[in-house]
């Protein structure tokens, strides 16, 4: 059934639109008898407010976009669940977009958000995004724009977590675990957040005067099926890893997967820590070590910057959002001593 309109709702009383709407919006000038007939035909025929033809009047839309790479991921739906209730307390809806984690859709999105007038864009970069053009060109033309979770260094404001303070942290504990053989499993590196975490992955082995051996570094993409060929080319190795940090959860997923493919046993054979979310961790077998991010912090922080942009601060900020390391079933205990 359509919904009444304030011009259908004129017409049956027979006056202005404009009394209709001052009516319906609680402004004065228009008496209590009508104005009480004018509510309950509105409530009777279903009337909602035009959002659009707000949008027109007073050339605001009370929107903010979102891209992501994957919505169905469940750290992606964490944070955008989270960007939304917060986004909700402000008066703001959302447009959330997926870009399939491919950077000509992610161009796409933000074409797509644009052309819908939003207000402001929150993005997490597809992972094989290597030309920033469009987002330079949201930044000349003064759109707010924040990054989360995957930054890059072009000028823009963002919210990730501290990736080589984590992976660090990871490392050092496998180590002190007596893994000796850490292979490092990332995405592409392009990616600023694969390059930090394996920053952290190598200052942990220097810090213990390992040797970097590059046939246990793999950097490619992100999926399930990478991840596993690239474990089982890890442990087909003649000295394969006693030990592995995936910088990604289908990585963890795929890599618990392939190691016990070939028998190996976990963590007597390989350790595991990953980036996961902790559900998760407890959903696999066994449960996978992890990285615990703040997610709900990470979309909180992602609006309010973007909020405050939108009110007109055109600083560029960098919050960083710290997350812990949760020790679970596929990690040795400690053999050494904890470093800071």
């Amino acid at each position: 059934m359509k919904r009444i309109s304030q011009r259908d709702i004129a017409r049956q009383l027979g006056v202005n639109v404009s009394t209709v709407s001052r009516a319906l919006r609680g402004l004065d000038g228009v008496s209590l008898e009508l104005k009480q007939q004018i509510e309950q035909l509105a409530e009777e025929g279903g009337y909602r407010p035009n959002p659009f033809a707000v949008s027109l009047r007073y050339d605001t839309t009370r929107t903010i976009g979102i891209v992501v790479p994957d919505v169905a991921y469940n750290h992606n739906a964490h944070i955008v669940k989270s960007i939304e209730a917060e986004a909700r307390k402000a008066g703001y809806m959302c447009i959330i977009t997926d870009s399939n984690d491919q950077s000509e859709n992610e161009k796409n999105c933000v074409e797509l958000l644009l052309n819908m007038h939003v207000e402001g864009i929150i993005i997490c970069l597809a992972q094989d995004t290597a030309d920033f053009s469009h987002l330079e060109r949201l930044k000349r033309a003064h759109i707010p724009v924040v990054l989360f979770d995957r930054a890059a260094d072009i000028g823009l404001s963002s919210v990730i977590i501290n990736d080589v303070a984590s992976a660090r942290e990871a490392t050092n504990s496998l180590i002190e675990g007596g893994s000796r053989r850490i292979a490092f499993l990332g995405g592409p590196n392009q990616m600023k957040q694969n390059t930090d975490r394996k920053h952290g992955y190598l200052e942990a082995l220097r810090q213990h005067n390992i040797p970097i051996r590059t046939e246990l570094v793999k950097c490619h993409r992100i999926s399930f099926n990478s991840g596993l060929t690239d474990t089982l080319e890890l442990l087909s190795l003649p000295e394969p890893p006693d030990a592995i940090l995936a910088s990604h959860g289908l990585l963890g997923i795929s890599a618990l997967q392939a190691i016990e493919s070939r028998g190996f046993r976990i963590p007597d054979d390989v350790s595991i820590i990953a980036y996961m979310t902790d559900w998760v961790s407890e959903m696999s077998h066994p449960r996978v070590s992890f990285v615990k991010q703040n997610l709900k912090e990470i979309g909180i922080k992602a609006f309010r910057l973007l909020l405050d942009q939108m009110k007109g601060d055109d600083s560029v900020q960098h919050v960083v959002v710290s997350a812990r390391l949760e020790l679970r079933d596929s990690t040795k205990k400690k053999t050494l001593r904890k470093y800071d």
